[in-house]
């Protein structure tokens, strides 16, 4: 089954002289790890942002993004936000509470989860990710590798089919980095959940993805195993 599936994909910014995509087409399947690499500025963001609507930049875009067959323009805020997760670069950038008990429970209470399955949720996600041990901390207490780990949890409290990730890695420290992919790793493995990532540390990447996507100058020169 076809998670996303993009045609002749044209993204350019406001008074830009060149576009920042141009006529991308590339076909994602259910569970599966793509990874996308290339050189800054090469449009691999840009790209990232276009598969969740509510994050994508202001701009003129041409062609087409599905997600499940869909438009990917007529799926609600809420769908989107269940369905498919998306990690930032900056692990500040995405907390929103206090508390890491709370930060896992956010995003379900806003989508008007009842208590009882908010709990259930949040106690899976705790043990999933081993950060019992942390549950009650405060988040200005955490490290960037804690933040980025719990960030990851937040968005998985939802149980989303899709997780896109934009090089999550690029404000932590080796060891937190490679922590931090194993767990991405797990998650494709163990739940199934298709992954589809940009990332600078691709000798940790590449033994354990199915595809490897390369961008240059907002076009896609490789695509394959």
């Amino acid at each position: 089954m076809e998670t996303y599936r993009i045609e002749n994909l044209t993204f350019a910014f406001p008074l830009s002289d060149a576009p920042a995509l141009s006529g991308l087409n590339l076909t994602v399947r259910s569970g599966e790890f793509v990874a996308v690499c290339g050189p800054s500025g090469s449009g691999k963001s840009t790209l990232l942002r276009q598969l969740k609507p509510v994050l994508a930049p202001h701009g003129e875009r041409s062609g087409e993004v599905c997600f499940r067959g869909t438009p990917i323009g007529d799926i609600d805020p809420r769908a989107q936000a269940s369905e498919i997760g998306f990690v930032l670069q900056s692990p500040d950038n995405q907390i929103v509470t206090d508390k890491v008990w709370h930060e896992l429970a956010f995003g379900l209470e806003s989508l008007g989860f009842d208590s009882r399955t908010i709990r259930l949720r949040v106690a899976e996600m705790a043990s999933f990710f081993g950060i019992q041990t942390w549950f009650h901390r405060s988040v200005t207490e955490l490290s960037g590798g804690q933040k980025q780990l719990l960030n990851l949890a937040s968005v998985m409290a939802m149980h989303p089919s899709v997780l896109i990730l934009d090089e999550p890695t690029s404000q932590l420290d080796p060891i937190a980095a490679v922590d931090f992919l194993e767990t991405v790793k797990r998650i494709n493995r163990e739940l199934g959940t298709t992954v589809i990532l940009t990332e600078h540390r691709l000798e940790e990447i590449l033994p354990v993805c199915d595809r490897l996507v390369v961008m240059d100058r907002g076009k896609i020169i490789a695509d394959g195993t």
